[in-house]
């Protein structure tokens, strides 16, 4: 199959306009529709529907776009691993990521990285939940967690540091805890299943078990809950850090550090070659987060 006519019809499928596509690529209107014809003369269907007005995609057209932005890929990949042809980002580059730092921090530093790439796509699902990526069709995940399927790659984007917080209310209604001994006397919010909040201090470390009326399966709400005072909470700086800026919430016990410190990682599969848009999403978020992220940056730079 020629894979100029497969990179028109992704042109085609992103600009909707015949003659755009093929003048990017350096085609004559006529030339571009005759490409257009052969290929679903190849394929024995009709990719696209073509009006005076506009073009569109048939169905057809919709399930065939995927692979041939797959295949497309794999090639870029091939020749960059050779260091031959050209390795711009291009087709439609699918993510998935946690709900919460999706939204607060991804899809922000998505908009310099699509100006970068104009003619890459993105598709991005938000979801706590653990998607499979080979199943589900991405190209790379954003996690916060430990790396458990041993079939995928993970690089390191930046770290996850984790506090104890409570809000000023909580605070001057049930005390300041001294110790982490002090939090079997508070009420703790917590996420579920994790109530066991291990400490570590020089080389001891230690666990304890706490307990509290409130707990749920979201960072935010456990966040939000605590701005309102229902109790002390572990949190990632990432979603806490403008409370903490702005005073509705306390660091609590800041000489006795988490021992759950973990990372933010990209992942995805180890059983593809690395494509152009895939490397260059990790490059730019790798810079644009950096060892120490903004977050961070900003809580150091406020309290000291």
């Amino acid at each position: 199959m020629n894979i100029q006519h497969l990179e028109l019809f992704v042109r085609i499928s992103s600009t909707l306009n015949i003659s755009t596509a093929g003048a990017e690529l350096g085609l004559s209107p006529a030339v571009a529709s005759s490409h257009v014809n052969k290929l679903e003369e190849k394929l024995g269907v009709r990719l696209i529907h073509r009006t005076t007005r506009k073009v569109s995609l048939t169905e057809e057209g919709q399930a065939f776009l995927h692979h041939a932005e797959d295949v497309l890929s794999s090639v870029e990949a091939a020749k960059a691993s050779v260091g031959a042809g050209s390795s711009s980002p291009m087709g439609t580059l699918r993510i998935a990521a946690p709900a919460s730092f999706g939204r607060m921090h991804l899809v922000p530093a998505l908009a310099q990285f699509m100006q970068n790439f104009p003619h890459l796509k993105i598709d991005l699902k938000l979801s706590d939940t653990i998607v499979d990526l080979v199943e589900g069709g991405f190209d790379i995940a954003i996690r916060n967690s430990e790396l458990k399927d041993s079939s995928l790659i993970a690089r390191k984007l930046t770290t996850d540091k984790r506090i104890l917080c409570a809000s000023p209310k909580y605070i001057a209604e049930f005390g300041m805890p001294e110790t982490p001994y002090d939090l079997k006397n508070h009420n703790c919010i917590t996420l579920m299943g994790l109530d066991n909040w291990t400490f570590q201090q020089k080389k001891e470390t230690f666990t304890i078990k706490v307990k509290g009326n409130f707990r749920t399966d979201n960072g935010e709400a456990i966040r939000d809950g605590c701005v309102k005072g229902l109790g002390i909470t572990v949190n990632s700086t990432w979603s806490a850090y403008q409370q903490l800026l702005n005073g509705e919430l306390v660091e609590v016990l800041p000489d006795y550090p988490l021992l759950s410190q973990t990372a933010i990682w990209a992942v995805y599969p180890s059983s593809r070659q690395l494509a152009p848009k895939v490397r260059a999403f990790i490059d730019y978020l790798t810079e644009h987060f950096n060892e120490k992220p903004y977050w961070d940056q900003d809580l150091e730079s406020f309290f000291h």
